[in-house]
This record gives structure tokens, sequence and C-alpha cells, in this order.
């Protein structure tokens, strides 16, 4: 299973129902820089309602909670958009 896969199963265990979920790998955009070898750099989106009433280092938190032991290892940098469906429609 890849690593982007990997991410995906464990963000869908995380935000079940998710409106919508994405894990773009965009390591090959980063080939060259200098921790390139040491993990891939990932770009996550997710809508759920899970997000509501907190803040976005709070949604942020919940996400590298869900991923774990991806976070240093499989993933070396991690872009994310985390939205309730209100705000995603808007």
């Amino acid at each position: 299973m890849s690593t982007r896969d990997r991410l995906h199963d464990k963000l869908a265990r995380a935000f079940p129902g998710s409106e919508l979920l994405d894990v773009v790998d965009e390591s090959a955009a980063h080939a060259g820089h200098k921790a390139s070898g040491e993990g891939g750099h990932f770009r996550v989106i997710i809508v759920s309602a899970a997000f509501e009433g907190l803040s976005r280092v709070e949604r942020q938190r919940r996400v590298y909670e869900a991923l774990g032991s991806e976070i240093g290892t499989s993933v070396h940098a991690l872009s994310m958009t985390c939205l309730t469906p209100g705000e995603y429609r808007h």
C-alpha cells in the first residue's frame, strides 16, 4: 500500500462521513529538495462536520493525531485544508 493510500485510510477512519477527503502526493514537485529522501510531501483536504466549533489549530491537531507515526517518517511535509461543510460551500 502506498503512503498516500495509508494516509487516506487513516484519515477516513478518523473522520468518517467526510464530505470530501483528498490526499495528494506532491513529492515529485520537491525532487532535489534537501530532505526529499526523508519522507514525502503531501496535501490534505478534508471537509467534515467533525471540525464544527474547532479552531484551525485544533483541526490540524486532530489531523496530526490521526496520522500518528506517519509524521516525521513517511511524511516530511504536510499542507492541510480542514473545513466544515458550511465553510466549504461558501
